[in-house]
């Protein structure tokens, strides 16, 4: 499965990428494939072992602030490894592919 989530402090003002940091380690120490981005970091393995680090990464960032966003996105899908990476070079050769039509 591949889990996206944004996880921010409520009411720490505008700045709060020390906190996303806190939460990103917690993701990257997992030694999950994962991949950040500017609104979300993407996560990639099974049900309890990406739950349990959104999990955590949630907690590093409430251990600073009383109150905490979560949104979290999920494609459960069986039998799929290395979807975090498949799918965006899916969408590159599509991609490319059009431009060739086009042209």
């Amino acid at each position: 499965m591949i889990v996206a989530f944004s996880v921010s402090p409520l009411g720490a003002g505008e700045d709060v990428g020390e906190y996303v940091a806190d939460a990103v380690r917690v993701v990257r120490e997992s030694g999950l494939p994962n991949r950040t981005d500017a609104m979300f970091t993407s996560i990639e393995g099974e049900w309890d072992e990406v739950m349990d680090v959104v999990k955590r990464a949630v907690a590093a960032v409430e251990a600073r602030s009383n109150r905490v966003s979560l949104v979290l996105k999920a494609d459960i899908r069986q039998g799929v490894t290395d979807g975090l990476t498949a799918k965006v070079e899916t969408v590159e050769r599509h991609l490319s592919q059009g431009r060739a039509a086009d042209a």
